[in-house]
């Protein structure tokens, strides 16, 4: 199936990349006595198989066996189904009246055992277990999450290419704003700066705070105008072939506030704590730990209380914007190469202002490195 016309300078997800995830997945699948893997209508599906859709009430997805890709489908999407991007497969479809679960149950056989996409609806599981019985059902969600967290270098060449279009835009935005300036407005101009750039559909969210909605780490509903002496929070990103950036910068357009260039500057120093923490082998939760002690330094936190850090220290970046592995305590996954995600250890002082500074790292065989260049100084991102 040919892919739709690509105009970027990095690779898209070749075929041959999804067929060597397949492998690797039916090595695991065969270690662990599972005879079948159902991938739902989930960025897993697209992991494997190239095939983009959107979850409803009508089970689509995938069934991996050791020597075969079938495809179960409603049977009026068939044809939609063949006009798509997917590796090669057999399609067996299911009609309104019938139950995809049976179907899929039919291509396990009578005493396989089958492992479901852990990000499948409740309402589908329970429709294998009433076909199959529990017994039969294992979670395959560990495995696809230990194969998804380590990125090819193809998967890190498109989040840098990702990461450097947001950037970018954040200068632009950091240029364009003057008091007066609508929230709305810049949500929308960095919209439409990320679809001029490429980008599928624009971007996958934006948050734009003023003033002491940047302490409310995930934004403010309501317009806000920028007023002159705010703090100012942009937290935006976009996917170029499904893979995500997410960038945040907060920074403030006139120098001279003694608290703010000090909470930034102990904010900056939290998130190199991440960076210089991130060893092969570290625990994930040690990133966490290492930038709760540098703000318990400064007289912040400790734990969750506020003033300081309420939430955990990153996440894991990918076809989703949140995926393994999640940098909080408790979390005692190895860093290994491949693995990425997001160091945003922000500090929040209640009814005052927050200060959020968020770029990625990846872990290379020599450690980690920053998809993008950390913020410079409290008035530039």
């Amino acid at each position: 199936m040919s892919l739709p016309t690509w105009s970027h300078p990095v690779a898209a997800i070749t075929d041959e990349e999804r067929s060597n995830r397949l492998l690797r997945l039916r090595q695991r699948m065969g270690a662990e006595g599972i005879t079948a893997t159902l991938l739902g209508p989930t960025e897993s599906l697209r992991y494997f198989t190239g095939l983009v859709w959107h979850l409803s009430e009508r089970l689509l997805g995938a069934v991996v066996t050791d020597d075969k890709l079938t495809y179960i489908v409603p049977g009026f999407e068939r044809s939609r189904v063949e006009t798509l991007p997917h590796l090669p497969g057999e399609i067996a479809v299911w009609e309104e009246e019938e139950s995809p679960a049976a179907l899929a149950s039919r291509l396990v056989g009578p005493s396989g055992k089958l492992a479901l996409d852990d990000a499948l609806p409740l309402a589908f599981y329970h429709a294998f277990t009433k076909e199959m019985g529990a017994a039969r059902l294992a979670d395959a969600g560990p495995a696809i999450h230990a194969l998804r967290a380590i990125k090819s270098q193809a998967e890190i060449a498109l989040i840098r290419y990702a990461m450097g279009i947001t950037l970018d835009i954040h200068r632009k935005v950091r240029n364009m704003l003057a008091p007066g300036t609508a929230a709305s407005d810049v949500v929308r101009f960095i919209d439409q700066q990320h679809r001029l750039a490429g980008a599928d559909g624009g971007s996958t969210f934006c948050i734009v705070s003023f003033g002491e909605a940047t302490a409310l780490p995930h934004g403010a509903d309501g317009e806000q105008i920028l007023q002159t002496g705010d703090v100012i929070l942009v937290d935006t990103g976009c996917r170029i072939d499904g893979y995500h950036s997410d960038l945040t910068r907060t920074y403030m357009l006139d120098e001279g506030n003694g608290a703010f260039e000090r909470a930034w500057a102990i904010e900056r120093g939290g998130q190199q704590a991440v960076f210089d923490a991130a060893k092969l082998g570290a625990a994930c939760e040690s990133l966490d730990a290492a930038a709760r002690n540098t703000f318990a330094r400064h007289g912040l936190g400790p734990d969750y209380r506020l003033p300081g850090l309420p939430h955990r220290a990153g996440h894991g970046l990918g076809l989703e914007i949140h995926e393994a592995p999640y940098i909080v305590r408790g979390n005692k996954t190895p860093l290994a190469p491949g693995m990425c995600f997001s160091n945003e250890p922000m500090i929040v002082f209640p009814g005052e202002f927050g200060v959020r500074l968020e770029d990625h790292v990846h872990m290379t065989e020599d450690g980690p490195c920053w998809f993008t260049t950390p913020a410079a100084n409290p008035y530039a991102v």
